[in-house]
This record gives structure tokens, C-alpha cells and sequence, in this order.
């Protein structure tokens, strides 16, 4: 069983920044690939980045160059930094983990980038 818990979520300006965490428990954190997903109000979830267990990174388009991943594998935490927000940003984010087909969510916590 794998337990996933998003904090760093609020409310921020156009152009700043926020960074989310994300803490792991009940499995073996370092041996798998660990994402972000968010999902804005009447829209789907989508894959923002992807972190694997060798370190490689992968973003959406829309987030290149603004968004890094990371994950520190001794703390079991992995980590995004939003720089240059936009009002698009906006959306819960959710940090998440899978064993082959079984897919394992966080509750989710709140970005609001607004003036």
C-alpha cells in the first residue's frame, strides 16, 4: 500500500513562485517513477512532469521551462518548483506514483495564480 500527501498549494501573483511537496510511505519509494498531475476546474486531469527512479525528468509543453521536478529518494519526498505562474497554472495538483498498472493519487492540494 503506497500513501501520498501534497502540501505547498495556495495563492500566488502572475510571475511568482510556489513549490509543492509530496511525501511517500508504504513502499519502496526509490525504485519507481514518481509525477504530477493537476486538474483545473471542468477540465480532465493532466500529466504535468515525471520524474524517474534514475533521475531523468519529462515535462508538458506547456510547463518547459518554467517547472522542475525533483525527488530526494533518502526523505522519500519529491518536489516541484513552479517559477514565472500563470493564471493557466491554476488547478489542484496531484502527486503520483504506480506499481505496473495500479496507480496510487495524493488528496490533492490548491494553486490559485491570480492578481
Amino acid at each position: 500500500q503506497v500513501r501520498l500527501v501534497e502540501s505547498g498549494g495556495g495563492l500566488v501573483q502572475p510571475g511568482g513562485s510556489l513549490r509543492l511537496s509530496c511525501v511517500a510511505s508504504g513502499g519502496i519509494f526509490s525504485a519507481y517513477a514518481m509525477r504530477w498531475y493537476r486538474q483545473a476546474p471542468g477540465k480532465q486531469r493532466d500529466l504535468v512532469a515525471t520524474v524517474t527512479s534514475g533521475g531523468s525528468t519529462n515535462y508538458a509543453d506547456s510547463v518547459k521551462g518554467r517547472f522542475t521536478i525533483s525527488r530526494d529518494n533518502a526523505k522519500n519526498m519529491v518536489y516541484l518548483q513552479m517559477n514565472s505562474l500563470k493564471p493557466e497554472d491554476t488547478a489542484v495538483y496531484y502527486c503520483n506514483t504506480n506499481r505496473g498498472s495500479l496507480y496510487y493519487w495524493g488528496q490533492g492540494t490548491q494553486v490559485t495564480v491570480s492578481s
